[in-house]
Order: C-alpha cells, then sequence, then structure tokens
C-alpha cells in the first residue's frame, strides 16, 4: 500500500471513529460529492469493520445542481423531496449516525440569480428542520469532513496546476486533521483535551458580556444566564463521544439574541450556496441586523438575513487563535469548515440548544425566554485576525482579556 493509500484509511478511521463514533448495530449515513467516491469507500469499509449494521451513501453532484439552477423552471426551487427528509428523520429516530463529506466548488454558482439559490436554501431548510434540530441538539453523532477536488483545490491554489493543487490540498488536509501524525485518534484525544481546559474556565467565569474590538469592528455581546461553553468533542444524548467538526480549533456558546450590539467587519469571504460574499458589515442594535454592506454578493447577503427573522440576529459566538494550525497556513479556504477554524467566527441564526444549561429539554418557547435565537439557518462567518482583541465582563462588571492581538490572553 502507498503513502497516499496508508494516509486516506487513517483518515477514514478518524471520521469514523473519533468524528462520528460508530458503533455496534449502526446505521451510517454518508452525505457526499461524486468526486469523494474513493474516500466514501474506505469510510465504509471502515464502518463495517467497527460494526455497523449498514451504510447508506448519499451522493450529490454539482454538475447536475448546477444544471438545475440553469434550466429548470422558478417553481422547482420551492419543491423539496419530503420522502428524503422523511427518510433522513426516520434514520436519526432510530439512531443512525452521520458523515458528511463537504468539498464545494466555491464558484459554482456565481452566476446564477442569488434570488434562486435564497429560494432554494430556504425550502430546503423548511423541510429538513426536524432533521437538522436532532443533529444541533447532540441528539445523534454526526461529523463533517472534506476531501480535494479540482475545483476546490484550485481555488486555493490557482497558480498550480490542477493536479498539484489537489495534491497540495491533500498534504494541507493531512497537516490540520493531524492524519500526517502516527496514531491520528490518539493525537485528536489531546487536542479535545486541550481545548476542553479552555471551556472549564469559560464556563467557570459565567461572563456576562463579550466586546470585541479590531480593525472596522467594535461589537458587544451580552451572554445569556446559565451560557454553557463547548468545544473539541461533544456527547451525544445517548452518552458517546464525537467530534462534529474534523478539523476544529474552537471553543463556543451563544450570545443572547437580543443583546447584540455595534458593528463587526468579515475577515475572510462566506461561501453562501456557491456565491461568495466578500469583505461585508453588519450592524446591530438590540440583537438585530439594521445595516450591512459587502463588496461582493450584496444581494446574496441581503436574502441570507431574510431568511426569517431570526436569521438577522446571532447563534453562536466561536473563539478560534490566530496562531491555529489552519490560521497559520496562510490560506483562505474558501470552505466554512476549514475558515471558520482560522478564525473567531460569529453565525447568523439559529443556536445550538447545548449552548445553555438543560437546553436540549427546554420547548422553543422557554428558549426563546432565555434568549437563544431561532432560526432555519445557520451561517458561520470569520471575524478573526492578529489585530482581534476580546475582553469578557464579570458579573460584578470587571473587564478581563481573553484574546490580545488574536491569541489567548488566558
Amino acid at each position: 500500500m502507498d503513502f497516499f493509500e496508508q494516509n486516506l484509511e487513517k483518515y477514514a478511521a478518524l471520521t469514523v471513529q473519533t468524528g462520528a463514533n460508530v458503533q455496534p448495530g449502526q446505521t451510517l449515513i454518508i452525505n457526499a460529492p461524486l468526486l469523494a467516491a474513493p474516500f466514501v469507500r474506505k469510510l465504509a469499509k471502515e464502518a463495517y469493520r467497527v460494526g455497523a449494521k449498514n451504510v447508506h451513501v448519499e451522493w450529490n453532484d454539482e454538475d447536475l445542481t448546477l444544471i438545475k439552477y440553469q434550466n429548470a423552471p422558478d417553481e422547482a426551487f420551492e419543491e423539496y423531496p419530503m420522502w428524503k427528509a422523511k427518510g433522513y428523520e426516520e434514520m436519526a429516530e432510530n439512531g443512525a449516525a452521520v458523515i458528511s463529506v463537504y468539498s464545494p466548488n466555491p464558484d459554482l454558482l456565481k452566476d446564477v440569480d442569488a434570488e434562486k439559490i435564497a429560494k432554494a436554501n430556504k425550502t430546503a431548510a423548511l423541510a429538513l428542520q426536524k432533521y437538522r434540530s436532532y443533529m444541533m441538539a447532540d441528539r445523534i453523532r454526526w461529523s463533517l469532513v472534506s476531501v480535494p477536488t479540482p475545483a476546490w483545490a484550485s481555488k486555493i491554489f490557482p497558480d498550480l496546476p490542477v493536479e498539484e493543487a489537489v495534491e497540495k490540498l491533500w498534504e494541507t488536509i493531512y497537516q490540520v486533521t493531524r492524519v500526517n501524525q502516527e496514531n491520528p485518534i490518539e493525537e485528536w484525544k489531546k487536542h479535545n483535551a486541550t481545548l476542553s481546559q479552555k471551556v472549564e474556565y469559560l464556563n467557570k467565569k459565567q461572563y456576562k458580556q463579550l466586546i470585541f474590538e479590531g480593525p472596522g469592528t467594535h461589537l458587544t455581546l451580552d451572554l445569556p444566564e446559565n451560557h454553557v461553553w463547548a468545544g473539541g468533542g461533544a456527547v451525544s444524548q445517548d452518552g458517546a463521544a464525537f467530534n462534529p467538526n474534523i478539523p476544529t480549533e474552537e471553543v463556543f456558546t451563544m450570545p443572547h439574541k437580543d443583546g447584540i450590539n455595534g458593528t463587526v467587519r468579515s475577515t475572510k469571504p462566506l461561501n453562501y450556496g456557491g456565491k461568495l460574499i466578500n469583505n461585508f458589515t453588519l450592524t446591530f442594535e438590540n440583537g438585530k441586523v439594521v445595516d450591512f454592506t459587502a463588496e461582493t454578493e450584496y444581494e446574496t447577503l441581503k436574502r441570507l438575513l431574510d431568511t426569517d427573522d431570526g436569521a438577522k440576529s446571532l447563534g453562536e459566538v466561536a473563539l478560534v487563535p490566530h496562531q491555529s494550525p489552519i490560521s497559520q497556513s496562510n490560506l483562505i479556504f474558501y470552505n466554512t469548515l476549514f475558515d471558520e477554524n482560522a478564525s473567531c467566527h460569529l453565525a447568523l441564526g439559529e443556536a445550538y440548544p447545548t449552548n445553555i444549561k438543560d437546553g436540549t429539554s427546554l420547548s422553543k418557547e422557554e428558549l426563546q425566554e432565555r434568549g437563544v435565537n431561532q432560526s432555519l439557518i445557520h451561517e458561520d462567518f470569520m471575524i478573526g485576525s492578529g489585530e482581534l482583541n476580546i475582553d469578557g465582563v464579570t458579573q460584578d462588571g470587571q473587564k478581563e482579556p481573553i484574546f490580545r492581538n488574536g491569541n489567548w490572553a488566558l
């Protein structure tokens, strides 16, 4: 077996065992692009090796996606196959684990009408709302990973021939996911333990507010009472550990949906539905976006914010040091899984109920009363840099440094 195949098998083992933590007798759902077929086969083989009962693969193809946007009538984007949504719900209710392979072409839909994309995204979000709620409440184990595709690799390394760009991206992914280490699974145990130390510190502090200061950014975020920080590994409702994102460098919680004020500027492009929104600002008053700008894809950002009322507020605040391995690669990945783990970030839309005490047992009305934002969307965008400072305000009004010059000050 050559070196590439060895690493691919290690990556598959890490994803199945540490990512989704597939258990004997469990069904595994894999969502993946056709171009990821060699990796998906490795995932399936590894899943069966650890005892999976069944592996169900849901393929997607970007060429077909583009063909539909270019040729289908408008009403096609107002329909979602409910048999598929119900199928996901049924498998999740029966305890299935989920692995999603996310490898988008950042420029795929650059010439497509933003209104069509917004309509299709909202339709899918409505149909999959219940299924997605299982994931956000950690009712099931799930993990998100990426593999190179020619279009994605060429976007990151435009000066390299396609084959070299793909090879270079593989090397980068193996590095930031620790697959290039002798025992990636053990390395991830250590990494999760390191992130847990930050989580424990912040949960003990229970800051009432965070203050962000950086170029173009002056933002205050109130934190709800009994908020919960998380990061690295998670624990599903059946008590099993898993890693929702590989790679991950973040610790995160939720802001109070009504306590967000000031302006924040993005520091990396946001790839939303195949459109790149770049160099944008959001201005908040009492938890809602009241003004925004964007250098590119202003209309796409507008439609994202108009998805529903909760899309104009925030559901997540995440802290990532500028010196993280992904950030130190000095690459823009045009892929939120990677870019969000190179940079402090916020998320428009839905909050994770796990980020507030007893949140998974509360009704929607009870969550809302506690300041938990609700929405059809959850879209991370990056705000971190080597110039970002963050302070925490204690319950008695004292300011304490959390980040200085983009890195931990704790």
